[in-house]
Order: structure tokens, then sequence, then C-alpha cells
């Protein structure tokens, strides 16, 4: 069967069914990671269907207990499928778990559990994070493994972890703990979204987060407005005026060590000419936040953006006259690579000292690190020029995602170049009530993985190998 036929084959896949069976089974699991009462649920995913699926394409499945205990500390599946020595091996990852299906509040489709078909979306929990995109991977695999008379002509690894949505706890450690059986020479996976619907993306590594808390306690109650303001320092007014010291009116951080060393310029050629919104869905652009001198697509995947996610001070709810004792922020920082964020709290602490705060406690921040692969990679080079071949259209690189995945996993623990291929779509309700992925996106998505990994077996000789062989 010839590459077109092979495209055709993943089409067809599509247009009659097979996918949206396929999906609605893994829908219908209902693996809450956030809610201990689906424990059995994470399990299922790996030891039923996914063991069950990979199984059938030739791959020797084994499923590991989390080396970590606790709420969200789901099972992980590794399957094996290896063809040669002297072919490359290439990891792919996906996550079974999701997020809590707030089932009362879908207005579309039949709730979270029911994959439901309404125009060009398909609904349920999941279709866009992770199971609708490590689907599409999985349907690829098995149309070139037909195609091909069985035979991929690389060797691949999956990896699917069931507790990413709550924070992936004792995916490190897991990797750490199975080096060996997780070696490869590069990384192919999907999350996240495209940088629009109608676009195809390749992003390299994402920007890293930390979030961490600001308290101020100044006395043990509060004290009535009438008889006290004036002579009492107001803990609000105090932090508003620490965080305004942070990060200025127009969202520039103003501490120095929070901010990233000057932009590459290799991954500004990248972003140059790249847009972020204009969806129908998606909020306008204030167009004079931010650093001056950079484009909104540099904002939000070349810097550092230091972000208020909660502040609370007295009761707003039921407002008394009083001045409170205490004021309290939740702030997060997003980060790139090169920022010194093992020296995040002091350079907060000694910021704001320098600038009269020097009560505010600083939290010790909680990370999850940035990444992010050089654009130059002969790897990313192999994946723009399938994709381009598949779909005739030049692909968006993003040397990094605006969001966080724990990528610095695979890049730094297991050092693999990391390629993304995202399959959902900026509006696709993550998160939310009406999750969905669009039908013209995933039709489209099994054509150029399909494409991908038939390249990638055709091509295998040429592309670089950086893990210990078999």
């Amino acid at each position: 069967m010839s590459r077109e036929a092979a495209l055709a084959a993943a089409t067809a896949h599509f247009d009659r069914g097979g996918f949206a069976r396929d999906l609605a089974r893994r829908v219908a699991i209902r693996s809450e990671s956030q809610d201990p009462a689906q424990a059995a649920s994470l399990c299922a995913y790996v030891t039923d269907e996914m063991s069950s699926t990979l199984g059938a394409l030739g791959f020797a499945c084994k499923v590991f207990d989390n080396p970590l205990q606790g709420t969200g500390c789901g099972p992980f599946l590794v399957a094996t499928r290896h063809e040669d020595d002297t072919l490359p091996t290439v990891l792919m990852y996906g996550h079974g778990d999701v997020i809590r299906g707030q089932d009362a509040s879908w207005k579309r489709g039949q709730g979270p559990w029911v994959l439901a078909e309404d125009g060009d979306r398909l609904y349920g929990r999941g279709t866009a994070d992770n199971k609708g995109q490590h689907s599409i991977n999985i349907a690829a695999l098995a149309t070139v493994l037909a195609a091909r008379g069985d035979r991929l002509g690389f060797n691949a690894t999956w990896l699917i972890e069931t507790g990413e949505e709550t924070g992936s706890p004792g995916l490190a450690e897991f990797c750490k703990l199975q080096r060996e059986a997780l070696a490869a020479d590069a990384l192919i996976a999907s999350d996240g979204p495209r940088l629009r619907a109608d676009l195809p993306t390749l992003f390299l590594g994402t920007r890293g987060v930390a979030n961490f808390d600001l308290n101020l306690q100044l006395r043990d109650g509060a004290h009535h407005s009438g008889n006290w303001g004036g002579l009492l320092r107001n803990p609000g007014t105090v932090l508003a005026s620490a965080i305004a010291s942070l990060v200025d009116a127009r969202g520039r951080i103003r501490v120095p060590g929070l901010r990233p060393p000057p932009i590459p310029a290799n991954v500004r050629a990248a972003l140059a000419g790249l847009q972020v919104g204009g969806g129908p869905d998606d909020p306008a652009i204030d167009a004079d936040w931010g650093e001056a001198d950079q484009s909104p697509i540099e904002r939000v995947l070349a810097w550092n953006a230091l972000e208020v996610l909660a502040m609370r001070t007295g009761n707003p709810d039921v407002p008394v006259n009083a001045i409170p004792a205490h004021a309290k922020a939740h702030l997060q920082l997003r980060f790139v690579v090169g920022t010194d964020i093992e020296r995040l709290r002091e350079h907060v602490r000694s910021h704001l000292r320098e600038h009269g705060f020097g009560d505010i406690e600083v939290s010790e921040p909680v990370v999850m690190q940035a990444t992010r692969l050089d654009p130059d990679n002969a790897w990313v080079r192999f994946a723009l020029q399938s994709i381009e071949r598949s779909t005739g259209i030049a692909p968006a690189l993003l040397p990094n995602l605006g969001g966080s995945l724990p990528n610095d996993v695979f890049a730094e623990s297991l050092s693999l170049p990391t390629v993304w291929v995202p399959h959902s779509y900026p509006a696709c309700s993550q998160h939310a009530p009406d999750e969905h992925l669009l039908k013209p996106v995933v039709r489209q998505a099994l054509q150029l993985m399909t494409g991908l990994f038939w390249d990638l077996g055709e091509q295998a000789a040429q592309l670089p190998r950086r893990a210990p062989r078999y």
C-alpha cells in the first residue's frame, strides 16, 4: 500500500465511524483522577482499554503501580513494540485521566460520559484532554501497521499515565525507575491546543509555572474603621501596593530576577508572523498589555507573565466597617527557559524588603519546570516536512506551549528531544463543561499522524539516535 492509500485509509476510519466508536468507549470510562472514588476507573483505563487496544497492535503491555500513594496517584502503562535493534525508538505519551465531569453544568451533547456528535463537534469529557488526542495517534499507528503488513519501520513505546490532571504525581519517580524501559530517541506526543483550529501546529516544550502566596498578618483582629481609620495600616492596601511593585499596571514584571534572558533569535524567527487569538470564542487581546517591544505571540510563548490569580482581605461577600487584620494573594509566574526559577522566593523577598514590604511572607513556590527544544533540531525539521506533505499546509512552529505539561520529565530526566503535535484547539472547553473536539481537526489529524508515522518508517535511518541501544 502507498502512503496516499494509507492516508485514505485513515480518512475512511473516521468517515465510517470507527474512530468515534473507539473514543466513545474511552469517554464512557469515568477516569476522574481528582475523585478518590474513581480509582478503579483509572486502573480500568490502562488495564482493560489501553492494554487491549495496544496489545492487538503487537505491543507488549505492562501495568505498574504508582511509586507514590495518595489521591490521583493512579497506575502507569508501558507498552513496547520492538522491531529491530538498528531502528530508532519513539516514545509516545498520553494520559487517561480527566478532570471532574461537572455533570450538571453541561449544556451541549449528552453529558460528560457519553460521546455525542453535534454538527462539527464531538462532545464528552476527555475528548480534547487527552483521550481523543492519544486515540488519534493510536489509530494512525494501526493504519500504518495495516498498510505495511504489520510493520512500522521503527520501534515504539507507549507511556500512559492516569494522574496528569492532579499534577502527574509519581511520573518523575516512575520514569527514573523505568529509565531503561523508556529509553528512546525522541518523544512524539499530543496534548494541548493548536494555535488555531485550521492550522496544524508543533510545539517543542512548555512554559513553566510557579505558584506562590503572599501573606500579610498585621494584627489579631479587625478594628472599626471610624475609630481607627488613618491610624492603622490596612493589610489590603499594603499588599496591593507590594504587588504593584512586582508587576506594573501594564503587566510588565518589575523584578529583574523574575525576567527571562532575551528571546533567542531562532525562537523569534519561528514565531514571526504568527497570530494568537482571533477565534469566535476567543477574548479580545489587550494591545497595550505586556512588553511594548514584543508581539502578542512573543508575550505568551517566549516571555514571562506574573499573574494575580486570587486576592482576599476582609470579607468581600459581606463587607463591614472594619480595618482587616490579614491579606493574602495567590500569584503565578508563567516562565520560559533561562529564568532563575530556583531563586524565585529569594528574588521576591529581596525585592519586597527593598521596597519597604519586608513583613510580607512569601511561600515556597510549587514549580513545574520550563522546557524548549531547539527549533533547528532534526526531529523538528522531519515533523514539519512530513505534516506539510500530508496537509499541504506549513505548520505553525511554537518553540514552547504557553501552558504547562510534564515535559520536563521527558526532556530532562529522559534526555529526549520532544515534539508535540496537538489535535485540539483553543476554544475546546478543556477542563470546562461541554468539552469537545472538532471533527474537521480530528479528520486532518488522523491523516497527518498517519503520514508522520509512515515517513518515520521510511526515514528511520536518517533520523538522529540519542538513546542507549538495546
